[in-house]
């Protein structure tokens, strides 16, 4: 925990710096939702064909799920959120490209969320 899933248009993917991103996010999720950095990993998956209103823009689309344990306030995901889209504001590059469209949310992680890890 946490886990964290980017999604993001093909179109960013030249102007992501996603391992920039994942490092800043990390410290983030210790600050203010009390998480380990150890424990924090991100995977980053490049969506195929989005499309966002008629289509007719040069638009990219990134969304961050933050998957948690359950207990943190409403605040505390709100700082998250926050946060992460300002991060994505600093770590994927617009300036003469696409459009940036940026969401993210936190989920409660399931009662069976477990993990392992090899040594």
């Amino acid at each position: 925990m946490p886990q964290i899933t980017v999604d993001y248009s093909e179109e960013l993917a030249g102007a992501f710096d996603r391992k920039g991103f994942a490092l800043a996010l990390h410290p983030l999720l210790v600050d203010v939702a009390g998480a380990t950095s150890d424990a924090c990993k991100t995977r980053f998956v490049p969506t195929e064909g989005s499309l966002v209103g008629d289509g007719a823009g040069d638009d990219g689309i990134v969304h961050v799920m933050i998957g948690l344990l359950p207990g943190r306030s409403p605040e505390v995901k709100a700082r998250v959120t926050e946060g992460a889209l300002e991060l994505l504001r600093q770590y994927v590059r617009t300036e003469g490209g696409p459009r940036l469209h940026a969401s993210a949310e936190i989920r409660d992680l399931d009662d069976s969320y477990r993990k392992s890890a090899d040594a």
